[in-house]
C-alpha cells in the first residue's frame, strides 16, 4: 500500500516547487509516497470549464486503479485538524486493499465522473488556494501526520 497524490499541472513556482520536493523527501522515509502530476488540458477559446473538467478527469480516472480508495481535496469536503487527519490516515492505511490515492484536480475543479468515482472528499480550507499551494500544504500535512502516528516532536498542539 503507498499514498500517492495527483495533481492536475506543473507547478511553475520555484520557491514551492522546493518546498513541495523538501516534504516529499520527508515522506519516503515513513510510507511509500508518490507524486503524480497529470498533464493540464491545453484550452482553446471554445473549451469550456465543463469540457476541461471532463477531459482532465478522464486522465485522473485512468490514473487510479479499481482497488483505490480516492479522496479528493475539495472546499466542500470534511475539515479535520492535524491529529484527526493523522488519525484518519491511520485508519485508512490499516484497512485497504489498493492504495490511498489523494487528488488535486484542476482550475474548475473536478468532473461528474470523478465526483462519482471517490470515495471521499476532504478540505485543508474553505478558503479558494492556489493548486500549487495546496500541493505543499497536503504535503506537509501528511507528514505532520506521519510524525504525529510516530510520536515524534514534530507536531505541537
Amino acid at each position: 500500500m503507498k499514498i500517492q497524490l495527483i495533481a492536475v499541472g506543473k507547478m511553475s513556482d520555484a520557491p514551492l516547487v522546493q518546498a513541495v520536493e523538501k516534504y516529499v523527501k520527508r515522506l519516503v522515509h515513513y510510507v511509500p509516497f508518490q507524486l503524480l502530476t497529470v498533464p493540464d488540458v491545453k484550452t482553446t477559446r471554445s473549451m469550456t470549464g465543463q469540457r476541461q473538467k471532463e477531459a482532465e478527469g478522464s486522465v485522473i480516472l485512468s490514473s487510479v486503479d479499481a482497488r483505490d480508495f480516492v479522496i479528493l481535496l475539495d472546499e466542500r469536503g470534511k475539515e479535520f485538524t492535524s491529529r484527526e487527519f493523522a488519525s484518519y490516515i491511520d485508519r485508512r492505511t490499516l484497512s485497504l486493499p489498493g492504495n490511498l490515492v489523494f487528488v488535486i484536480g484542476g482550475p474548475y475543479g473536478f468532473s461528474q465522473q470523478v465526483y462519482d468515482r471517490a470515495n471521499d472528499k476532504i478540505s485543508l480550507s474553505r478558503m479558494t488556494l492556489t493548486h500549487e499551494m495546496v500541493r505543499l500544504f497536503f504535503v506537509e500535512q501528511l507528514y505532520r501526520a506521519m510524525t504525529i502516528l510516530r510520536g515524534e516532536p514534530y507536531h505541537h498542539d
